[in-house]
């Protein structure tokens, strides 16, 4: 019989040989075929008990009796036969307890279930752990999934001072800026090579808060001075530099790679993705969207910005009085260039915002603006009216022109001069950095500002990004990972090609194609090879210069860099095999023109990935991120791409118009979805790409493991988990979203971000999962397990 206290193990407590043969006094008792009793206790364990009856020799061994009377005649005779009784007694009693024990036994072993495969290395210990701390068992999964996965993390993580949020995102976050931290303050040594020095150089700037404070903000009054000053600052005296806002728009770009009114950059052509191509673009707001200037229920936030730029323009020598006023002419030049943008929602279907024109013909249709004079401040090659551009945003260019031609020169200057001051602000400190706090109170609900070094680490990960990665894949990174990622992408795409043979919306011939581009699918794993090469490393930084004591020229610095590396790749072909991520970074990518997966050194640790995890655990981690990444390629914006990373219409349009009605279900069910912080919907078309790559990676790597494991079989259990590996899988995954928010970060994922929030990004995929819904049981028509379900891929 079995329990669940024992894990349906018999449990035999035998009474000691002393209780079975004699009695308490020592005294011999005989045993005459006295009957075993099995009683199970309440925990179902199993006593063997010898009930010892009272002895009555004559009804028991009527022989003894009659032996009994000869002895008074015979006593040597009868002593021996009684003691020849006595000891064949016990003989026999001996032999049925034995007989009854092999018995029982035999017995035991036939009920006995197979003792399950349990891991107890301490690696295993330790992840079972980690996923129990997470848990809320007393939510059920089929009901709330992301509580029962986080519910016991949301609770212990209380959102720090200086975050805005706390998720695992962030934890691993941390945890990878403090490695780069212990690089990056490590003496130069014989390893180090120019790049590396640099990388180390900016980050010791960046902690020298006394020379920082020491030099204060000179230099950034100087750049003031040579853009032709802040208007609001100088007062009544200003007077308009002699040239151009393009002019003082193309230095900006040029030398502080700042796009101001309009984003600028050199990239692949979208239709040739081969070739490199001036390409423009609506700007970003300095709020996180065009919806903090349009919503009335943003006065909040539109006043703490009008004072956060006023304080930082007297913090520069600005009359207040007079600043405020300037200020609110700003806000509402600001105000008309949003309502001139495209939402986000809007622009998911590049090929409708995509328009390649010559400069001539762009110079026709926006007058207002002299473009040529604009690019020419900044490109160093020949520019003429018939160079063709790729303009994504021409209502917003056509609504630009009009509004800057109606502007008067200082607003537009006071303008153009703030988004460049705002672009530095989170460089300074002291005073700067108090008026940077009390607007992000405002709009993020952030109370502090965060430690020194952490901003340092970020800032010198961000701005010489290979060259700290080349100090982080020394000794933090596990060179074998590669190797798996690269079995777990073969594995996973071979899923997503069967599940594409099994839908039944997709015509054959579109079918072949897509097959095909997936099966083109370049993989980056970790990092470039270039980084262990010194040399080749060295000369990615070579027009960069960094010094020790001077940050703030040193962040100038970086920004002209970067203008410089973008904009030198005009009239050079595409370099397809050129990585454009850094390697320590948590986060993976798909990039469309060169149709790349990429998973950079910094993804691949817990809880996306272990050589210590069961496979199931990495394949709900990195696995699902692997096939996210792969659907990326097949969603609204990645099937508009061919393998060579063309845009191009490669799908007919019964395929195309049954793509958009299972697209459709994911919009309307992810719109559905309340964030109770804000009492806001998801915007279900602006999150669609991600919504959808994040179902199709689930389903993905969720068959590939099974096709693992039909393989190599099922893999021990983590012990105290009480979890089939197939439960596991999902929790694993849901526990990469374990977080919480406040309200303003709430509002602005809302408004601007293109991902779902976290508890949506768990409940969304997973109550689309068949296969889930198989794992954990839960009943048709539960929560997570609804009857209507959207797919995609």
């Amino acid at each position: 019989m079995k329990s669940e206290s024992n894990n349906g193990y018999i449990r035999a407590n035998v009474i000691p040989e002393q209780n079975e043969n004699t009695s308490p006094s020592g005294q011999d008792v005989p045993l005459t075929g006295s009957p075993l009793q099995v009683t199970y206790g309440p925990t179902g364990s199993t006593t063997v008990t010898s009930i010892l009856h009272p002895t009555n020799t004559r009804s028991q061994v009527p022989g003894i009796t009659r032996a009994t009377s000869v002895t008074r005649r015979r006593r040597g005779a009868s002593a021996r036969q009684q003691m020849l009784g006595i000891f064949a007694v016990i003989l026999l009693a001996i032999s049925i307890l034995i007989l009854l024990i092999l018995v029982l036994n035999t017995t035991r072993e036939c009920v006995q279930e197979p003792r399950p495969n349990v891991c107890m290395s301490e690696e295993c210990v330790r992840t079972a752990a980690s996923l129990l701390s997470a848990m809320d068992r007393t939510v059920s999964p089929c009901d709330n999934f992301f509580l029962y996965a986080c519910g016991t993390w949301n609770r212990l993580h209380v959102i720090p001072e200086d975050r805005s949020s706390i998720s695992t995102f962030e934890v691993l976050a941390d945890q990878l800026q403090v490695i780069l931290k212990r690089v990056l303050e490590e003496s130069p040594n014989e390893n180090d090579n120019n790049a590396t020095l640099k990388a180390k150089m900016f980050y010791k700037s960046c902690m020298d808060i006394p020379r920082i404070r020491d030099i204060g903000d000179k230099p950034l009054k100087k750049v003031l001075a040579s853009l032709g000053g802040w208007p609001a600052v100088i007062g009544n005296s200003w007077k308009p530099p002699p040239y151009s806002i393009e002019v003082l728009l193309g230095r900006l770009r040029g030398e502080y790679n700042e796009g101001i009114l309009m984003e600028q950059w050199v990239g692949p052509d979208d239709k040739n993705s081969s070739t490199n191509i001036l390409q423009l673009d609506q700007m970003q707001f300095a709020l996180p969207s065009r919806d903090y200037y349009l919503k009335k229920n943003s006065e909040a936030e539109l006043k703490a910005y009008h004072r956060y730029m006023t304080n930082v323009a007297v913090l520069l020598g600005a009359n207040p009085d007079t600043a405020a006023y300037e200020f609110n002419r700003v806000i509402a030049l600001e105000k008309k260039l949003a309502n001139a943008s495209l939402p986000e929602a809007d622009r998911h279907d590049t090929s409708l915002i995509y328009r390649k024109l010559t400069l001539r013909e762009l110079q026709e249709e926006v007058p207002q603006l002299q473009w040529k004079v604009y690019l020419q401040e900044f490109v160093s090659a020949p520019i003429t009216e018939d160079e063709p551009v790729v303009a994504y945003a021409m209502p917003y260019f056509l609504q630009m022109g009009r509004i800057v031609q109606k502007t008067d020169r200082r607003t537009l200057h006071n303008y153009i001069i703030w988004r460049f001051v705002m672009s530095i602000m989170p460089h300074m400190i002291d005073e700067y950095q108090q008026k940077r706090t009390e607007f992000r109170k405002i709009l993020s609900g952030i109370l502090s500002e965060r430690n020194r070094w952490s901003e340092c680490v970020e800032w010198t990960n961000r701005n010489l990004g290979m060259a700290v990665g080349a100090l982080f894949i020394r000794d933090n990174f596990n060179h074998e990972s590669k190797e798996t990622a690269l079995e777990m992408i073969r594995t996973i795409r071979e899923a997503f090609n069967e599940l594409l043979a099994e839908n039944q919306w997709m015509d054959d011939e579109t079918r072949t194609v897509a097959k095909g581009k997936a099966d083109s699918m370049n993989e980056r794993i970790g990092y470039p090879e270039f980084l262990k090469d010194p040399v080749k490393l060295s000369m990615q930084y070579l027009t960069l210069n960094i010094t020790e004591d001077r940050f703030l020229e040193n962040v100038l610095a970086v920004h002209k860099y970067e203008a410089y590396h973008n904009l030198q790749e005009l009239r050079q072909p595409v370099d397809k095999d050129k990585w454009s991520t850094e390697p320590a970074v948590l986060n993976a990518f798909y990039n469309p023109n060169k149709n790349d997966i990429v998973f950079p050194a910094g993804i691949l640790q817990p809880l996306f990935y272990s050589q210590h995890f069961p496979k199931s655990l990495n394949y709900g981690g990195i696995g699902v991120v692997i096939g996210h990444e792969i659907t990326h390629g097949f969603d609204d914006k990645g099937r508009q791409f061919d393998k060579d990373g063309n845009m191009m219409q490669w799908w007919n349009n019964a395929t195309i118009k049954a793509f958009r009605e299972r697209t459709q279900c994911i919009v309307d069910q992810y719109s559905g979805y309340k964030l109770e912080e804000v009492d806001l919907y998801i915007n279900g078309r602006m999150t669609q790409g991600e919504n959808i790559a994040d179902n199709g990676g689930l389903k993905q790597s969720f068959r590939a493991y099974k096709k693992w494991v039909s393989i190599h079989g099922q893999e021990p259990l983590l012990p105290g988990v009480n979890l089939t590996h197939d439960q596991l899988f999902f929790l694993n995954y849901a526990q990469i979203w374990c977080g919480s928010m406040r309200r303003e970060d709430a509002l602005t994922k809302i408004r601007s971000s293109v991902h779902s929030p976290g508890p949506v990004r768990v409940l969304g995929p997973l109550s689309n999962s068949e296969d889930f819904a198989k794992a954990y049981n839960c009943q048709p028509g539960s929560r997570m397990n609804p009857i209507r379900k959207c797919s995609v891929w």
